[in-house]
């Protein structure tokens, strides 16, 4: 690291450990450069460089985290969470985890009540798979090795939604594409709660042909945002949709397949399959 690196390094942990103190006041940009003796166009280039994210977006960041522990943990008020998180009203604050978290503070607090999700089992040439799906789309599609603990990780995710085992017209679609059937992939519908940032990283995977492979840097590049290799990593592992977003197309810059939630060995015969399908159908 140069010196002038290592200034920048030391500037940007010193912004970071003012926001996470002076969350509850809110700074804006104008006041969190200047602790740090920068200009605020300086101090927003920088920031998003070496955090992977803006100053405000990470505010909020680590305002919802704040607010989340109220809600669950602390069962406060919406009125008493934007109160004690510096937000001026609840209306922010609704408007904060609609952007952040894809659903209403309500809704987060209430752990899914009211949300209904159909959800099957289904077999894939990769291995068993659970798909779930609300009134808007899918919204979980991973595999597994035992049903209950299956059914368990979709209870963790949405521990107050109500679900019914069915086999919808969502899911009919998604797994289409097990059968060779790329024509319904325009039908293919997904219900997604995730950061701006993630959502961000998932569009960009979808835009992977099948049967190419890219790494966790050039993600990054196009998603505008070369130095957050590490960040987009995070964003890829949280990936709620098997096989339809496809991560498993994302290798190290170094050749090695790298990591993949359900299985390394897994990851490796999708790839394989995929190469040798698209090589057999290069219309496709």
């Amino acid at each position: 690291m140069t010196e002038q690196e290592n200034i920048n390094y030391k500037r940007i942990a010193e912004a970071i450990d003012y926001i996470k103190t002076n969350f509850r006041e809110q700074p804006n940009l104008d006041e969190v450069a200047e602790k740090v003796h920068l200009s605020s166009f300086h101090f927003q280039r920088l920031f998003s460089e070496w955090a992977g994210t803006s100053p405000k977006k990470f505010l909020q960041y680590i305002s919802i985290a704040h607010a989340k522990k109220l809600l669950k943990e602390n069962q406060a008020t919406l009125f008493e969470t934007a109160y004690e998180t510096g937000l001026s009203g609840t209306s922010r604050l609704h408007d904060m985890f609609v952007n952040i978290e894809g659903m209403s503070p309500a809704e987060y607090k209430n752990g899914g009540k009211n949300l209904f999700i159909n959800y099957s089992f289904a077999e894939s040439r990769f291995g068993n798979m659970v798909v779930a799906s609300t009134q808007k789309g899918v919204c979980m599609m991973f595999f597994y090795e035992d049903e209950s603990s299956a059914f368990s990780i979709l209870q963790n995710q949405f521990p107050n939604a109500s679900f019914t085992r069915k086999l919808d017209l969502f899911q009919q679609n998604a797994l289409y594409i097990f059968q060779n059937d790329w024509s319904k992939l325009p039908e293919i519908k997904l219900h997604l709660k995730g950061t701006d940032f993630q959502l961000k990283v998932w569009e960009t995977l979808l835009k992977i042909s099948m049967g190419q492979l890219s790494t966790y840097g050039e993600i990054a590049k196009k998603i505008e945002n070369a130095t957050a290799s590490r960040a987009v990593g995070t964003a890829i592992g949280s990936n709620p949709v098997a096989f339809l977003i496809p991560c498993h197309r994302v290798i190290q810059s170094t050749g090695n397949l790298g990591g993949y939630m359900w299985g390394s060995t897994r990851k490796t015969a999708i790839i394989g399959w995929e190469s040798a399908h698209t090589n057999e159908k290069p219309d496709q």
